[in-house]
């Protein structure tokens, strides 16, 4: 199930890479794209939306509307 989350405090392609890589630590197969332009992260995963909602904010980032 694919889940888009925005995330404002995207600034460039680092906080993509810690981003992914925080969710693939958790789920090695997880598909993760994160747009640095719109400031959203699409995550492709077998781990529910709050769990991945709560990776992207241990790694420092907000989420719009959570």
């Amino acid at each position: 199930m694919a889940i888009k989350l925005k995330v404002p405090n995207i600034k460039g392609n680092e906080c993509a890479q810690k981003i992914t890589k925080s969710i693939q630590t958790m789920e090695s197969d997880a598909k993760v794209d994160v747009n640095v332009e719109t400031k959203t992260v699409t995550v492709d995963a077998a781990a529910s939306e709050e769990s991945i909602k709560q990776i992207v904010q241990s790694a420092g980032y907000t989420i719009e509307g959570y």
